[in-house]
């Protein structure tokens, strides 16, 4: 922990907001502390996720609590992306340090060039000094493409700018083998692997009610990091500075697979099918057992509507989905290409048909 150069820290809005709704500038304050001092040695980058906005702009809106409806949640995050911003903006400037504001969605990193231009900008403002802070655009997020909490999106960013550490602040102080509130429990202190959490009832959304996530969404984005080769620490932002160091505190979950190429993890993570390819089990068995690309043969049924380029879910004929691809035609192509060769195609349709309806490469398989 204490040797990784870049990290990524995320911290959740009831981390940085009061119970009623807006900031806690004091409680920004702390953090940013924390962050500019690691920051100013030199040896460190760091890119923040902050969540908050939702939560900022209820206050000023007369809002008690977060709202249940993606128009008013919108509104509140147009209200309240801006003063958090403002907030970091004047917090930062204490040290000299200029901010710089990177909203996305899951379509932004689902699609491979819009990934690349925000690996692009991250990497240009380390580069060019200022502090990077990262948060899900709530004001234009659908329900089909949001993220859904920013645990998630935390993990995809340590992945997309090659961080050595992900570093997940909350209101709790590392992971428990029961309620932490009831006496008896205790910290686990770190996770080899699945095996180490299994029986472990894990916790939903706080008690503060300004955020979306919880314990759940926290332990799933560190598996996903993890799962990725990003270890992970995850523990309460009063903790931040002890985190950082590589003290013993929290939760400490170690790296359990490889890097894999950015797309794969989006796609499997970020990214919404916009429909569905059925494959017959020799199909099924093609692509998950010897994980070849899903050829025109081996289609049974096409479902929903998309476009090449799209993301889309790879079922067995039970409906189950075994994997995740991009596709290389339009819904409206396919009827006409199940069930044969590509030579045959080809020799009928042109040169363009003699490929992969999804190909190896852009195809992730689902372990569910």
């Amino acid at each position: 922990m204490g040797e990784a150069r870049r990290i990524v820290v995320k911290v959740g809005s009831s981390s940085l907001t009061t119970a009623a709704g807006g900031l806690d500038a004091d409680r920004v304050d702390a953090l940013v502390d924390v962050l500019a001092k690691i920051r100013s040695g030199g040896e460190k980058e760091i890119v923040l996720v902050s969540s908050g906005a939702i939560a900022a702009g209820l206050a000023p809106l007369g809002l008690r609590r977060r709202p249940k409806d993606l128009a008013r949640q919108q509104a509140a995050a147009s209200v309240g992306q801006g003063l958090l911003v403002a907030r970091y903006t004047a917090s930062f400037a204490r040290y000299g340090v200029r901010v710089g504001q990177v909203l996305l969605t899951s379509d932004d990193m689902s699609r491979r060039a819009h990934h690349r231009n925000a690996s692009r900008t991250l990497d240009q403002l380390i580069a060019m000094g200022a502090f990077p802070i990262v948060n899900e655009n709530d004001t234009v997020a659908t329900d089909e493409i949001r993220f859904g909490d920013n645990d998630r999106l935390a993990a995809l960013v340590a992945h997309l700018v090659h961080a050595d550490l992900l570093v997940l602040l909350s209101d709790v102080d590392g992971v428990y083998d029961g309620d932490p509130s009831r006496p008896g429990t205790s910290r686990i202190a770190e996770v080899k692997g699945p095996q180490d959490l299994a029986g472990v009832e894990i916790g939903s959304a706080g008690k503060a009610g300004v955020g979306t996530g919880g314990m759940v969404t926290k332990v799933e984005a560190a598996r996903i990091a993890a799962a990725a080769g990003i270890p992970v620490v995850l523990t309460s932002a009063v903790h931040a500075a002890e985190a950082l160091a590589g003290g013993d505190t929290g939760t400490y979950f170690h790296a359990t697979g490889k890097r894999s190429a950015e797309r794969l993890l989006w796609l499997q993570h970020a990214s919404t099918p916009q429909g569905a390819l059925i494959l017959d089990d020799g199909a099924v068995d093609a692509v998950v057992k010897r994980r070849t690309s899903l050829l025109p043969a081996g289609i049974a049924a096409v479902e929903g509507e998309f476009s090449a380029g799209d993301p889309v879910e790879l079922r067995d004929t039970t409906g189950h989905a075994v994997a995740r691809g991009l596709v290389n035609f339009d819904a409206k192509e396919i009827p006409r290409l199940i069930g044969r060769s590509t030579r045959e195609l080809a020799r009928e349709l042109g040169p363009a048909y003699e490929r992969e309806v999804v190909h190896r490469d852009d195809l992730v398989l689902l372990h569910t």
